[in-house]
């Protein structure tokens, strides 16, 4: 094992290996009180294994389920839109939201790592996943669980049902033994030209059944794994994630989600980040909006918003006014800005909402089914780039200081 270990660029030591601890993050999103239990396993015996096992497995399950995962709501929005222009959005339809209750922690033993054997069976090359069986894939994923231990209060314990909350193995473990168990409910949804997808444990779907016969197959669905628990909402008009989707009688309304627990903090003016951080703020927001919101008045809404927001944390009328124009101007919608105008909002939402994020830029996959990393090719590699603020105060002469240092200790004479 430790061969194979090494043959996978994975150093196994002893001196910095420490016995994870519990901790418990609050869910501020929550308007009642909730905890998250977090396992600290940073330097826990298997922390190598669960990253690595997370680094070769997770890529390939990105790929084969990209129809069916969310990446955020932008991408559940982009989705719909889809959905509508090809008319099967009618007055009747139905959106659905379910989410799986403990998902990281429902899963027994035995389910969870045979479900990863069929998964990487079924994916593998040669028997092969890289350059691993899978007989040694799920040798170190067992590994990973038999070492799911840590302390509280001075008492030690052992996990013996799913995956820590913080080892990086544990999102693909479930994510293998869910994408068995939504299987029917995925094939249902193809056959009838509806909407699947999941965002972790939180699923969404269309649907043009009455709201009886949709129960009645969820529930014909939750029979199969007793392990399963979840809580539905149906209804024409629901949120999911932060997007608020109404059908108003056969036409589809969004517009952006705001928590009841939410509160408007957002990186303060006065912290000691260079100005465009502070910028791209601005920018982010607006974009967000645009994508979102399906008309102008909403989108009007949440910009005014954002103005008011971004005064409360400090930041200059001038400044606001300034990098919003710069928004408008660069899309080339400022009568978006001044007048309401539909028309040209409807091509800057489109345009914006079709945008490649920042994920789906991040890997390709080759015709032969190899999954490869898109590399960035940076220009002038050999320049070094600062950022700083330098309109006063003691890094004024920044640049002028380091250009000495510079010359004095790093460049050749030569």
């Amino acid at each position: 094992m430790r061969r194979k270990l090494r043959k996978a660029n994975i150093a196994i030591g002893q001196t910095d290996k420490k016995l994870a601890h519990i901790y418990f993050n609050l869910k501020v999103h929550k308007l009642e009180i909730q905890v998250r239990p977090i396992v600290a396993s940073i330097n826990a015996p298997a922390r190598q294994i669960s990253s690595f096992l997370d680094q070769l497995l997770t890529p390939i399950y990105n790929y084969v389920t990209k129809d069916i995962t969310f990446i955020n709501s932008i991408d559940l929005i982009r989705k719909l839109k889809d959905y509508t222009e090809k008319d099967y959005l009618t007055s009747i339809t139905l959106f659905v939201t379910f989410d799986v209750a403990d998902l990281y922690t429902i899963i027994p033993r035995d389910g969870d790592i045979a479900a990863l054997g069929r998964f990487c069976q079924k994916y593998s090359a040669n028997g092969k996943i890289g350059n691993l069986k899978i007989d040694t894939i799920i040798k170190l994923a067992s590994v990973v669980l038999d070492t799911n231990t840590f302390a509280y209060k001075n008492k030690y314990y052992r996990q013996i049902k799913g995956g820590a909350m913080s080892s990086p193995f544990t999102m693909i473990l479930a994510n293998t033994y869910i994408l068995e168990w939504e299987q029917k409910l995925i094939q249902h949804q193809n056959r009838h030209h509806e909407i699947y997808g999941r965002y972790i444990d939180d699923v969404f779907m269309t649907t043009n059944l009455t709201k009886e016969e949709l129960l009645q197959q969820l529930n014909e669905t939750m029979k199969t794994d007793p392990n399963i628990k979840i809580t539905i909402t149906i209804n024409q008009a629901l949120e999911h994630l932060d997007a608020s989707i109404e059908n108003n009688n056969g036409q589809l309304e969004t517009t952006i989600y705001h928590k009841s627990a939410w509160e408007p903090h957002i990186l303060p003016y006065e912290s000691d980040h260079s100005r465009h951080i502070h910028a791209n703020i601005i920018y982010t927001m607006l974009v967000r909006a645009a994508c979102l919101c399906s008309t102008v008045e909403d989108f009007d809404m949440e910009r005014l918003s954002a103005e008011m927001i971004l005064l409360v944390n400090g930041y200059p009328p001038k400044f606001i006014q300034k990098h919003m124009k710069n928004f408008f101007i660069q899309h080339d919608a400022m009568n978006v800005w001044t007048e309401l105008d539909g028309e040209t909002y409807e091509q800057l939402h489109t345009t914006l909402l079709y945008k490649p994020i920042r994920r789906e830029n991040k890997s390709k996959v080759q015709t032969n089914g190899h999954l490869i990393q898109n590399r960035r090719n940076y220009k002038h590699k050999d320049q070094i780039y600062l950022h700083y603020t330098f309109e006063n105060g003691p890094l004024l002469n920044f640049k002028k200081e380091y250009r000495r240092m510079w010359e004095k200790f790093y460049v050749y004479p030569s």
